[in-house]
């Protein structure tokens, strides 16, 4: 991991570690495989953390740009799947 995570620094010290545990989980989906349904809770989190849609939307294009990993693109999926587990190839 040559990147930094985009983190606002008027976040909690239990809200950015819940939106690192969140987007670590993006990058394990990438990186092999990760639950589903602990991707889709993390979501769930990260959501009462930035609610808004334009916030998320900057938050997970500053992800992409530095890491590679598509939070959209890696939600979707986990949406749209029915299986345990999720990989992104």
């Amino acid at each position: 991991m040559n990147y930094h995570y985009p983190i606002d620094p008027n976040w909690t010290t239990e809200e950015t570690i819940a939106v690192v545990e969140f987007l670590a989980l993006i990058e394990q989906a990438y990186n092999g495989s990760v639950s589903r349904q602990a991707l889709l809770d993390r979501y769930r989190k990260f959501k009462e953390i930035v609610p808004s849609k334009s916030e998320e939307k900057t938050i997970g294009n500053a992800f992409e740009k530095a890491s590679g990993y598509s939070l959209y693109r890696t939600i979707q999926k986990a949406r749209n799947e029915e299986k345990n587990k999720i990989s992104i190839k």
